[in-house]
């Protein structure tokens, strides 16, 4: 008789455990608050239902983890983390110093280097472009009250 094997999608398996964990625990805390019934919800309903539906999205992902077969996990980018991550931090923590063009600018400058093959040039095209664009909607289409330049500058 053969020995069957049983190759897992790792990365999916660990995705779907991460779901079930986190809707698991925000189930737990939902229900802190009152539930309330579908014809008059509580403060918990939504996000009693939230979480149920992250959990069953979670065994599914597990189910089609072990359905699959696997790969290995690969390399953490850790290029994307350190240059992704404080981006939008960057951008909160300048956009009132600065102002909304050169914090949005610096923010793409410094988020478009994730990539190993970025050059600095179409690296400033991109922020340029980005700048413009965001500015274009936010403060002309929408009518937004932020200030293009701030009293850094």
């Amino acid at each position: 008789m053969e020995e069957m094997s049983m190759a897992v999608d790792r990365p999916n398996a660990l995705c779907g455990t991460i779901f079930v964990a986190l809707g698991a625990f925000f189930a737990w805390q939902s229900l802190n608050l009152e539930i309330g019934s579908a014809f008059r919800m509580g403060p918990g309903f939504f996000p009693l239902g939230l979480a149920s539906i992250l959990i069953l999205l979670g065994l599914v992902i597990i189910g089609y983890a072990f359905r699959v077969g696997g790969e290995p996990v690969g390399a953490i980018a850790w290029r994307g983390i350190v240059l992704i991550l404080p981006a939008p931090i960057f951008f909160g923590l300048t956009v009132r110093g600065l102002g909304f063009v050169p914090a949005i600018f610096f923010t793409a400058l410094i988020a478009s280097f994730a990539s190993a093959k970025m050059r600095l040039v179409p690296a400033v095209l991109l922020s340029a472009a980005l700048t413009v664009f965001t500015a274009f909607v936010f403060v002309q289409a929408l009518g937004l009250p932020f200030r293009l330049f701030g009293p850094w500058l």
